[in-house]
């Protein structure tokens, strides 16, 4: 029995460690092979910015797939939310404040919305998201006429400085807003699944959803509070698309929720539900940047990267049903 146990607090403590450990051996292998502008504090500055989008997006995926549930809307849902806020701004006269807090809220009510349809017709969550996905998309392209909507610089006011790279009177701050955000809002979730009743009926939903029902759980209402948060990550990612491209583009962000989920898996999140961590979802979302990074100094074409990460979340999932067989 003490071997058993020994076996298992091992074999938990590396999966906790693995996309760490992950991300240091791919890091360390760019290093090696990447020209010596890799790894200098600017690109390091770089990486953090090109993560930021995914990164916020999947704080909200992570709580979705630890419930046992999956969002295909989350790309239509930050092309939506860069198309609110570029509409809010440049014909509702809104201020930046308000505009932002216009593309979340659009943003939020979809997922809201999802989450009321899965729990209420009770169609599985792939299936819901998947029309949803489209349903969004055809709602950004019919707020924006099917074309991109340009803002006045003047109305950008501080919106398109959350992920600039960072002036020389600035440089104190280390990284730019979007990025610190970022993790503040990363360190919130993590509190919340930790310390909160929300996070403890998350995972005990994704672990095992009728046990939790006869144990009291309010399985409809937390997995709409759930789904709406992941509708909400999503209208910040869309923030922070709409900061750097200072459009609204109801065609950005095709396929982004691939690599969001992409990144809550190779953090060690279990498609299966019950498992996933913030940590390993931003650890997730940094090597994804890390090997495109690495790949343009080295000057590969788009296809090693695509078939490196491809590599990357088949070996994650295939670890994970491993260790899932050896706990069984």
């Amino acid at each position: 029995m003490q071997n058993k146990l020994k076996t298992f607090n091992w074999l938990g403590l590396l999966n906790t460690l693995s996309p760490v450990i992950a991300l240091f051996v791919v890091f360390e292998l760019f290093v090696l092979i990447a020209p010596s502008s890799f790894a200098t504090a600017r690109n390091m500055e770089t990486i953090a910015r090109q993560t930021t989008i995914v990164g916020i997006a999947a704080l909200g995926m992570t709580m979705v797939i630890i419930s046992g549930g999956i969002d295909l809307s989350v790309g239509s849902i930050v092309a939506l939310s860069t198309v609110v806020i570029a509409w809010l701004l440049q014909y509702a006269g809104a201020g930046p404040l308000t505009a932002a807090l216009g593309g979340v809220a659009a943003a939020a009510f979809f997922g809201l919305l999802s989450g009321v349809l899965i729990t209420r017709l009770r169609v599985v969550p792939f299936i819901v998201t998947l029309g949803m996905m489209l349903v969004v998309r055809g709602a950004a392209k019919g707020i924006g006429r099917e074309q991109k909507i340009d803002v006045d610089p003047a109305r950008l006011r501080w919106l398109d400085e959350l992920l600039a790279s960072l002036p020389a009177e600035r440089s104190w701050m280390l990284l730019p807003p979007g990025v610190w955000m970022m993790i503040i809002l990363a360190i919130a979730m993590a509190a919340l699944l930790r310390y909160t009743r929300l996070g403890r009926h998350t995972f005990a939903i994704g672990s095992n959803e009728q046990t939790a029902r006869l144990c009291g759980v309010a399985v409809e209402r937390v997995k709409v509070l759930v789904y709406t948060l992941c509708g909400a990550f999503g209208g910040l990612a869309g923030l922070m698309q709409f900061s750097r491209l200072t459009v609204g583009d109801p065609t950005v962000a095709v396929g982004l929720e691939l690599n969001v989920i992409a990144a809550v898996v190779i953090g060690g999140g279990s498609l299966n539900g019950g498992e996933g961590s913030i940590l390993g979802t931003l650890v997730g979302a940094l090597i994804m940047t890390v090997i495109a990074s690495g790949c343009t100094q080295r000057g590969y074409p788009n296809w090693v990267q695509e078939i490196i990460t491809g590599a990357i979340i088949v070996i994650a999932v295939a670890f994970d049903r491993l260790r899932h067989r050896r706990t069984a």
